[in-house]
């Protein structure tokens, strides 16, 4: 691999979303692992890298800012060849980090078989989207360094970032992050309400999510009206809200990116899935996790692996037909 006064240097590429960032810090803790004194770098796209900021097993974050796509990753690529890395694993399909990868000059590039520019690869490795977690085949791209036994994704908030939600934990709570890119993969609004109204009244309720988030959250507040239900959305931090979630009695989030901020900090979840499925690889990976999901059997479900902007059968049936009894029965007072 290298010489033996020489740390093994890697490059992992992940330029997708928030969740997909989360789920390929397995590889950190996995190469961490096996090569405690590797220097590991890690390719996020511009305003993810607040996700590793202070990682404490990483050298750098580097952004890739994908305005002006060509021209930064012509710089992007100059930068990183400067570096020789003796291993480069892009975790996407996509052509861009193809073309990043395979021009890294690295020693070894490592990617998957249904990126357009693998041919370019030293290394390549079959992707399967059936009955296998993402973090699962994320692993197989460092299988032949590390071995079969794969780590979980972990975050790493800070003690500055820890101390800012401790005013919120005086009370025992639960989170909920209500809202979801895709509609149709967002649990109903009427149906947060009918369940945040039966909660029990000895739970504090936090509402997470971004500024884009408010006006949902607030709705919810003015519908569910029992004094003990909080927005915080906009008001804190990706990590800032994966500290929040880490004490909590339950986090509820639906099939997006907050589910994999409990994963990564190994915090309580209930994962409810409306248009989506575990089984395309993206469910919970806590200690103490659930999946809440409609007990109809229907045939439009999956009706798509990410979602849609509305229902294509009109009836969203998904949502609407999953009962507030299956997510209160998550939570232990």
């Amino acid at each position: 691999m290298t010489n033996s006064t020489t740390p093994a240097s890697f490059l992992i590429i992940q330029t997708a979303f928030i969740g997909d960032v989360i789920l390929a810090t397995n590889l950190i803790e996995s190469l961490h692992l096996k090569f405690p004194d590797a220097k590991i770098d890690f390719v996020v796209r511009k305003g993810n890298e607040e996700l590793l900021a202070g990682h404490p097993l990483l050298r750098e974050a580097i952004v890739f800012d994908k305005k002006r796509k060509f021209r930064n990753l012509v710089k992007l690529i100059k930068r990183i060849k400067g570096r020789k890395y003796d291993y480069v694993i892009n975790v996407q399909r996509f052509a861009t980090t193809g073309i990043m990868t395979a021009f890294s000059g690295a020693k070894t590039t490592v990617g998957f078989d249904k990126n357009p520019m693998s041919f370019l690869f030293t290394r390549k490795v079959p992707h399967s989207m059936e009955g296998r977690h993402e973090v699962q085949r994320n692993h197989d791209l460092i299988e032949f360094l590390t071995g079969e036994e794969r780590s979980k994704p972990r975050l790493y908030p800070t003690e500055a970032q820890f101390a800012k939600t401790l005013p919120f934990k005086s009370d025992p709570y639960v989170t909920v992050s209500p809202a979801s890119v895709w509609f149709t993969k967002q649990f109903a609004m009427e149906k947060w309400v009918e369940f945040l109204s039966a909660l029990s009244p000895d739970l504090k309720v936090y509402l997470l999510g971004s500024g884009s988030d408010k006006a949902l959250c607030e709705d919810i507040i003015v519908r569910v009206s029992n004094g003990r239900t909080h927005s915080l959305a906009g008001k804190l931090s990706l990590l800032e809200s994966a500290a929040l979630m880490k004490d909590a009695k339950m986090n509820y989030v639906n099939d997006s990116a907050p589910m994999h901020l409990a994963s990564a900090m190994n915090a309580p979840v209930t994962a409810i899935y409306c248009s989506t499925i575990p089984g395309f690889g993206f469910g919970p990976l806590s200690d103490l996790s659930f999946v809440v999901e409609t007990k109809e059997k229907l045939s439009c479900r999956p009706c798509g692996l990410h979602g849609h902007r509305q229902c294509p059968e009109g009836h969203f049936k998904c949502a609407v037909t999953i009962q507030k009894e299956q997510l209160l029965s998550t939570v232990q007072v």
